[in-house]
């Protein structure tokens, strides 16, 4: 009898991310391949974990989408790809036009695109009877002009595609909006408009296998990303209490958002803002990824599995009853990220012993501490904060894409 062959999964990387996913592909007895960017050629991968390493050319980390599947369908006549798997925000397109093409199991493109393009998100979501801010598609102007005369100001155009909070532009009337209308020439419909709502952000992190959302937990950033983003400062989030009201709403929230835009399997980052007014949920916008900015170091933190490796055990298992949610602590955790004005920052004063996790980065400071006490977490974070401001936070423009 022969011997069965290993699934080969292909992983598309424009960005220097999913180690871990690799890594625990290959634990898993998988051959990997990679696809990433000639400009990142020489990042940190992990080519022990890797069998095969190819690269396309790229301007600023992004594909042209064709390229992609001329190149991956060459290599395809010679082998066999069981998953095709994106790593990145920007690859959930590449990755699921590839999964059509070759008729490779896994999300297709109708389903990625409720994952990638925040307003069919939102049309899929309202549709679906999930609270959303009041929004508009901006290429009607005189749709434009009836949901600016009958959603107050202020407004938010966002860019359909994009990731984190690139390209967000807050306006607070409508002789704002035209002339950024007319900057954006033929990519205005490529944007959409919504209501701004104050108040706290959240973040839902969650696994998904059988269109059943498995394992989640919610966090609540200490900033808006947005107002981080655009203002600069201290980026923080924190463990959500469990069992708190306030948390079973968002993890109810969230199983509604993944069930109405059809998510089956996989891992997801899901973010729902709080209302300063209503005190209501509403959401914001998801992805088919987990989240950036360390957030994976966060969940790992308070219950001790990493969620790259755990994406990877549901792609292997996927469509099989195989995959369960390893046994899991939970602690309260914190995490804490700035630029900063060093090349490499001194953190040897930051020593409580909460810390239980330090970002290596130039120019960069992190920390991600935790505890049984959620209230020792909030104030470690407010403390390091505050130093962290006056030792070394940097402020940078807003990049054209993110970077973590």
């Amino acid at each position: 009898m022969s011997q069965q062959r290993p699934l080969t999964i292909l992983c598309l990387a424009s960005y220097e991310k999913g180690q871990e996913f690799m890594r625990e592909c290959k634990r898993q007895g998988c051959r990997v391949v990679l696809v990433t960017s000639e400009s990142i050629a020489n990042a940190n991968w992990p080519r022990e974990s890797i069998d095969d390493f190819f690269l396309m050319p790229d301007v600023q980390n992004k594909w042209n989408r064709n390229d992609v599947i001329y190149g991956v369908s060459f290599l395809a006549r010679h082998q066999v790809f069981d998953r095709i798997v994106a790593l990145d925000d920007f690859d959930v397109e590449t990755a699921a036009a590839l999964r059509e093409h070759l008729r490779i199991p896994g999300m297709g493109d109708t389903t990625a695109r409720y994952f990638r393009d925040k307003l069919a998100m939102r049309v899929k979501a309202k549709d679906g009877g999930i609270r959303v801010p009041e929004f508009v598609h901006v290429l009607n102007h005189e749709k434009l002009k009836e949901f600016m005369s009958r959603v107050p100001p202020p407004w938010v155009v966002k860019p359909r595609f994009e990731a984190s909070a690139v390209g967000i532009k807050k306006i607070s009337s409508p002789d704002e909006l035209w002339p950024i209308l007319d900057k954006l020439g033929d990519r205005q419909s490529f944007h959409v408009m919504e209501q701004f709502i104050a108040g706290d952000v959240f973040h839902v992190d969650s696994l998904i296998t059988d269109k059943e959302v498995v394992f989640s937990i919610a966090s609540k950033y200490g900033h808006p990303p947005m107002t981080v983003a655009h203002g600069g400062g201290v980026f923080t989030s924190q463990t959500m209490v469990r069992g708190s009201e306030d948390e079973q709403r968002l993890l109810q929230a969230n199983r509604d958002v993944m069930r109405g835009l059809g998510m089956v399997r996989g891992v997801s980052h899901t973010e729902f803002i709080k209302g300063r007014d209503d005190g209501e949920f509403y959401f914001l916008e998801t992805a088919s990824r987990v989240g950036g900015a360390n957030i994976v170091e966060l969940v790992e933190a308070a219950t001790g599995f990493n969620l790259w490796a755990e994406w990877a055990k549901i792609e292997i298992t996927q469509g099989t009853d195989d995959y369960q949610v390893p046994d899991h602590h939970e602690y309260n955790a914190g995490l804490l990220i700035s630029l900063a004005k060093q090349e490499h920052p001194d953190l040897k004063a930051y020593n409580d012993p909460e810390i239980w996790w330090r970002l290596s980065k130039q120019y960069h400071v992190g920390l991600i501490v935790r505890s049984d006490d959620p209230n020792r977490v909030s104030h470690l974070l407010d403390e390091y904060s505050r130093r962290v401001q006056q030792d070394f936070l940097a402020v940078a423009p807003l990049p054209e894409r993110p970077v973590c």
